[in-house]
C-alpha cells in the first residue's frame, strides 16, 4: 500500500482507506465526492447501488457511510479487490466484491440498482459500451442515478434517456450526475 484517502461524511466519516499503487489506479477525488454527495443526500438513504469499476472502492464505501443499504463493487484488479476487501473489513462494512471485467459482469444476470457510479479507466474508453450495457440489459432501476466520471473535456456518448441532473470539474476531471427516464425521449 502506498497512499491512503479518506471517507469524507457519513458514518465512516474520517477513516481512511489504503490505495494500492497500481497502474491507471486513479481514486475520485475528496472534493468531487463531497460534491457528488451533496447532489446524492435526499437519495441515498436505502439505495442499491453498484460500483463499476470499482478501484479503490472509495465511492462505493462513501454511498455506504452516508446510508445506501448495499453496494456490490466490481473490478477487475485482483490486487484492488483485494485491498477493496480488506478496507471493507477493517471498517467493518459490508459490501460485495466481484473480481471481474466489468463489461462482462453486465453480460451476467441483471439485478437492477438504483445508483451506480460509472468511472472506468480513462484510457479504455469505456463509458458506451457499459452505459448501453447497464441501459439495455436491465441493470438499472426506473428512474436509477448513474453517476459518470470522465477526463474533463470529454463528454461520453451516453443513452438518450439519461437526462444530465447536475455536473462540474475539478482539475483533470468531469464529475456529472444522469437520472435515467425510463421512457426514451421522443426524437
Amino acid at each position: 500500500m502506498t497512499g491512503r484517502i479518506r471517507i469524507i461524511g457519513g458514518r465512516l466519516r474520517n477513516s481512511r482507506l489504503d490505495v494500492p499503487e497500481l497502474p491507471g489506479l486513479r481514486p475520485t477525488p475528496e472534493r468531487v465526492r463531497e460534491t457528488l454527495f451533496n447532489w446524492l443526500a435526499p437519495v441515498i438513504g436505502g439505495v442499491q447501488a453498484l460500483d463499476l469499476c470499482a478501484g479503490t472502492g472509495a465511492l462505493g464505501i462513501e454511498a455506504l457511510s452516508r446510508g445506501a443499504a448495499a453496494v456490490r463493487f466490481v473490478e477487475r484488479d485482483a490486487r484492488a479487490a483485494t485491498a477493496l476487501r480488506e478496507n471493507l473489513a477493517r471498517l467493518k462494512t459490508e459490501g460485495t466484491v466481484t473480481v471481474a471485467d466489468a463489461a462482462a459482469f453486465l453480460e451476467g444476470a441483471p439485478v437492477p440498482f438504483g445508483l451506480v457510479f460509472l468511472d472506468p479507466p480513462f484510457a479504455a474508453d469505456l463509458w458506451p459500451v457499459l452505459a448501453q450495457r447497464l441501459e439495455e440489459r436491465g441493470w438499472l432501476t426506473a428512474q436509477a442515478w448513474i453517476y459518470v466520471e470522465s477526463p474533463r473535456d470529454q463528454v461520453p456518448s451516453l443513452p438518450s434517456n439519461w437526462a444530465l441532473h447536475r455536473e462540474g470539474r475539478a482539475g483533470e476531471v468531469r464529475h456529472a450526475l444522469y437520472r435515467r427516464c425510463a421512457e426514451l425521449p421522443l426524437s
